[in-house]
Formats: structure tokens, sequence, C-alpha cells
């Protein structure tokens, strides 16, 4: 088989060629690049005539899983698939795969971080500190005691809850399917509605599609207490973002504190969530951390061997 890497994986090169040694043992070729492009036609260049090709979350359009003439697995070292032509793989019976779990503890923890950073108005108190300021004026609010909705309860969403009830807030949920495991816990289901009504902190983990998209809206928005706060470390297109950055503004919501945005970073100058009040901003990082990259990498070649074996894993299509 031929193998591609199409982007870095963030690992260590040693560690890197270690599963590369270990594919070519087996009479298998791998190509690696070390740098990353968005651009469709330097990714087929790249893909050529590659029967797995691995990449993170650039986005791989239609015309590249078109022209990819050998393509049998498109291995995605991400949680979500949304940036893949999925159709196009499925018309072409490319067996598409991701690196579900990777990323759970470490996109909960700066679900928290965030949280934290807006409640005690961290950047703020930075600056100041930084200024030559006193910590007067900062009154902080704490978790412990508060309401704390969860908008999807998968993996990522359930690691969140039991952070935020390890610090002592009540955590109600809702999300497409109820699970006992996680009612379990002490978590109470309830309507979006009811969520957004009760919630002194809604954190958000549901994937982007169709029924996701523009979830969070300028009427749900508007249905947040003034005092809530809202987290978003998923997908950018859940949130209307513009509505999002009036209501901190307009003083109709606390704070935020996102992670994802309606692009990838770089943001251009003028979006408004730069210029939101109360707003913590964090250029995509959540999933980024030493110990994410190299579960990551260990779920992606056992994908590949799984594959090889004839028993796919982490299955998207």
């Amino acid at each position: 088989m031929k193998i591609v890497l199409l982007e870095p994986l963030g690992i260590p090169a040693e560690v890197l060629a270690q599963y590369q040694a270990r594919l070519e043992a087996q009479g298998h070729s791998m190509v690696c690049y070390e740098t990353r492009t968005t651009d469709p036609a330097e990714l087929l260049r790249r893909t050529g005539d590659s029967d797995i090709a691995i990449l993170a979350n650039t986005p791989y359009p239609a015309s590249v899983v078109e022209g990819a003439s050998q393509l049998k697995l498109l291995n995605v070292a991400f949680t979500g698939v949304d940036h893949v032509a999925l159709e196009a793989c499925r018309a072409k019976g490319v067996t598409v795969c991701n690196a579900a779990g990777y990323s759970t503890q470490c996109v909960a923890e700066l679900a928290l971080g965030l949280t934290i950073a807006c409640l005690r108005q961290l950047p703020a108190c930075e600056t100041a500190a930084r200024s030559g300021g006193a910590g007067t004026p900062f009154r902080g609010r704490e978790i412990a005691g508060r309401t704390v909705g969860i908008v999807g309860t998968g993996a990522i969403g359930t690691r969140t809850a039991q952070l935020f009830q390890a610090f002592g807030a009540r955590v109600i949920a809702y999300s497409r399917t109820r699970r006992p495991e996680v009612e379990r816990l002490g978590v109470t289901y309830v309507s979006l509605e009811e969520l957004l009504q009760q919630s002194d902190i809604v954190s958000l983990h549901v994937p982007s599609n169709g029924e996701t998209k523009g979830l969070f809206s300028r009427q749900r928005l508007a249905m947040m207490k003034p005092s809530a706060i809202l987290i978003n470390v998923a997908r950018g297109a859940i949130v209307d973002n513009v509505a999002l950055a009036e209501a901190l503004n307009q003083g109709q919501l606390a704070g935020a504190g996102i992670d994802v945005f309606d692009q990838e970073p770089p943001l251009p100058p003028e979006t408004p969530l730069l210029h939101a009040k109360n707003a913590v901003l964090t250029p995509h990082v959540a999933f980024a951390t030493e110990e994410s990259m190299l579960r990551r990498a260990e779920i992606v070649f056992h994908n590949i061997d799984a594959f090889l074996a004839g028993r796919p894993e982490n299955v998207c299509l």
C-alpha cells in the first residue's frame, strides 16, 4: 500500500519515524509532508496514487477525492469530519475513519479554563497587573453552586460535565440522545429552552452538521440569562457569532469563551468577536496538547493497521 501523510501530526520526528519504519517493514511505502496546504491542486498532487491518505483538519474537497485515483482510506486525524467531502468519498467507495477520543480530556479542560477566565476576568486582571493596576475593581464569580448546561453529551460533553461537577456545579444537559450513563452521573436532561433559561454557564459539545448549524441563533442567545456565559470549544458554525458579539456588547450576556470561529484562525481584523466585550478568545487550540497529539497518532496508525487487516475501526463512512 502507498500511504501519504498530507500534513504534520504535531508529534516528535522520532515518534513519526517509528510508525513509518513499522509500516515500511511490512512492505508498505509512506511519504510524509512537513507543511500544511489548503490548495486543492497541491493536495491532489500530494495524494497522487496513494491508497491511504492521512490528514488532520485541512479541508479535503470533492475535487481532490475525485482526482485521487487509488484512494481507499481517508484517515482523518481529527474528531470531526465535516471538512471532508463525504458524499464524494461515498460515491467513490472511500472509507473515512477519524481519531475519536484523542482530544476528550484536553477539550474538556479548555472548556473549564475558558469558564474560569471569564468568571475571574483573567485577561483584564493580567492587563491590570502588567500596567501597575490593583485588584480592587475585579470581583470574580465561582463555578461552585452554579448551574452548568451541557449541550451535547458525547464523550467530550460528558467529560466536561464531570469536571464541572468536580468544581461543585449542578449540571443539566440537552442532547439528541439521552444516555443512561450520563444520568447516572447525576446529570439531568432538559429541553434546550429549559437549559438556556436555567444555566449560568452553557458549554457546547455538538458536531457541526445540518441540524446544528446556527443552533445558537439570535433568538436562542436571547433566552440565556444576562448573567450567563457561553463556552464554545466545538464548532464555530453552531453559533451565530455576529449575534453573539452584539449580545456581549449590549450586555445581554456576561461573557463568552470561544475557541472556534466561522473560519480557521488567523481571523480577519473585522471579525466581530475580536471587538466584543468580555470575550475570551483562543485560536482553535482546544484539541492541541502534547499528550493529545501522541494519543492521536496512536489512533491514526492503529486505524491503518485495522484497515489493512480488513477490520476498519473508527469508521465514519
